[in-house]
């Protein structure tokens, strides 16, 4: 996934769905500079970890 597009979905006011291996994730943040987000399952909502953007995928339409 592109930087904008992950900087957009941060910004959005609604719920966007994304998936990072097949899992439902939520981004808290994003470092342009690596290339990298934290997001956390939305399952498992105490569950931090940092990932590479390439590996986020947006859901739906």
């Amino acid at each position: 996934m592109e930087t904008h597009r992950v900087k957009e979905i941060i910004e959005a006011p609604t719920m966007i769905n994304v998936s990072y291996k097949g899992i439902p994730v939520y981004i808290e943040s994003l470092d342009d500079s690596s290339r990298t987000a934290v997001v956390f399952p939305l399952d498992e909502m105490d569950h931090l970890q940092e990932v590479d953007i390439d590996g986020l995928v947006e859901e739906g339409p």
